[in-house]
């Protein structure tokens, strides 16, 4: 009889994590170069080429460690954190110059710090509340918002940049009362 393997441990400089420290590292130049772009509202090529590359990362660093079999405290960490870094930076640096309006761009944000806060509350009371597929799925879709904010094929196409900013929002808002819902549930299962 075979059984599964389980993961193993990884440490920091496991490849994975290293894929999402580089996301970490090269973020503040993705503001940069967005910022920089303040004629063009942050849209070129080099922020464009920047930003997919970082989102790669993110795709890349799960499919290492699924590949080595292996499970990351840091990694844990790290990833969502990253996630939300690039997310939230572009998304303001867009605010900045003047290419996404600041509220559908505060709306993401609070979704994001106030389901890191329930979930750091979750796990010191010994819950685990894991991510769905949707809210995996969020974070793609926010990335496809940015990425059209920032192509030059799009730079005049505001109406289809709006609209792909509020159907993040709507995805961000709808995954957040997920979370809140599962870990009212698993609060409730625990007698908690």
């Amino acid at each position: 009889m075979t059984g599964i393997v389980p993961p193993r441990q990884a440490g920091i400089t496991h490849p994975a994590n290293m894929l999402t420290i580089t996301r970490l590292v090269f973020a503040p130049l993705l503001f940069w170069l967005v910022l920089d772009a303040v004629d063009t509202r942050g849209v070129s090529w080099a922020v464009f080429g920047l930003g997919v590359t970082l989102a790669s990362t993110d795709f890349f660093d799960g499919k290492v460690a699924r590949r080595a079999n292996v499970v990351s405290r840091s990694g844990a960490f790290l990833d969502p954190l990253a996630d939300k870094v690039v997310i939230l930076g572009s998304a303001f640096a867009l605010v900045a110059v003047d290419r996404y309006w600041w509220l559908p761009v505060t709306i993401i944000a609070i979704r994001e710090v106030g389901i890191t806060a329930w979930r750091t509350k979750w796990a010191r009371e010994g819950l685990a509340v894991p991510a769905r597929r949707s809210a995996k799925y969020k974070t793609l879709v926010q990335g496809v918002a940015l990425a059209m904010a920032v192509m030059p094929t799009l730079e005049t196409a505001d109406a289809a940049i709006t609209i792909a900013l509020w159907v993040a929002v709507v995805w961000t808002v709808v995954t957040g009362i997920q979370y809140l819902l599962d870990g009212q549930n698993a609060t409730s299962t625990t007698g908690g």
